[in-house]
């Protein structure tokens, strides 16, 4: 966990390390599947083609995390002129956290959220959509800006950013694996790629069971987090259950062109039309209100 003024939490701490873990291996085991296939495909030239190809994914992911993420909401990064308040509300929170400030962006949609995205918490950005902007009070709002800088600082952000595209690859080849391998006209060639798409289909189902588990609990910490940095956990609970409820009236086509940075959102994209809880990113608002109403009663806030 970095270092800031944020609480630590060894539950996090520990989850996030078996996740990698585990990320990890499967990542080595998904490259090793895809070289050995198309090594014996290809012979030592596709062999290297397959290897370039892991281990450009993996920088990639790493790297342009935080820039993709932007561009799949077509966000803008604002300068402290474009958007003073909310420039000034960031610079307030990172010298109470003691951490480094994240490039600041604004998208334009309705949808009422904000994410945090980056590979470590000296790359990194925190997003707030026009939509939050319009809805929330000034106190709401930096409840939830507090919320995302705390992904930033537990350095949760960056290894959902390493799982969700992990298995955005996998589901990827599982979708359309067999199509490219219908035209290989050789036995080998059609079996290597059938081996692939099955490799896919585990290495997705690992893949969505790590993020979820990870996903659901970064969620409440950094709840609990922003909670204390701010003082004002009811400020925090008013924000999630306005969101909550906006959310509801939101056309699920509009969600669904989200569905690249749903998993990182403040609040679950979805609508009563979308996806039951068991798939959600997210855990009942239920438990997160109550939550957040015992840390009130903790803090003896009035």
């Amino acid at each position: 966990m970095a270092r800031s003024r944020f609480r630590s939490d060894r539950g996090l701490t520990l989850r996030m390390g078996g996740v990698s873990f585990g990320l990890g291996l499967l990542y080595v085991a998904f490259g090793a599947v895809l070289i050995s296939v198309f090594f014996n495909s290809g012979g030592v030239g596709g062999g290297f083609i397959a290897l370039v190809i892991v281990l450009g994914m993996a920088w990639g992911q790493w790297y342009f995390s935080d820039t993709l993420a932007l561009k799949s909401m077509r966000a803008q990064v604002v300068e402290p002129h474009q958007a003073p308040e909310l420039h000034a509300m960031i610079d307030r929170l990172c010298a109470l956290a003691d951490m480094p400030k994240p490039r600041v962006a604004v998208a334009q949609t309705d949808i009422p959220n904000a994410f945090a995205t980056g590979r470590t918490p000296n790359h990194s950005a925190v997003c707030v959509t026009t939509g939050i902007l319009q809805r929330l009070t000034a106190d709401e709002l930096e409840g939830v800006l507090a919320h995302e800088l705390a992904h930033v600082a537990n350095r949760d952000v960056t290894v959902m950013t390493v799982a969700s595209t992990l298995g955005l690859l996998a589901g990827f080849i599982t979708r359309w694996g067999m199509y490219l391998g219908a035209g290989r006209r050789d036995r080998n060639g059609a079996i290597g790629f059938l081996i692939v798409f099955l490799v896919s289909i585990v290495v997705y189902a690992i893949s969505f069971v790590l993020t979820r588990s990870l996903s659901r609990y970064r969620e409440l910490s950094a709840d609990r987090s922003g909670a204390y940095i701010t003082g004002r956990p009811s400020q925090l609970a008013s924000a999630l259950s306005k969101i909550s409820g906006d959310m509801a009236q939101i056309p699920s086509r509009d969600l669904r062109d989200t569905g690249a940075v749903s998993a990182f959102f403040f609040a679950p994209a979805l609508n009563r039309d979308s996806v039951s809880a068991m798939f959600s990113t997210h855990p009942p608002l239920e438990k997160r209100l109550a939550q957040l109403a015992q840390i009130s009663a903790e803090l003896g806030e009035q």
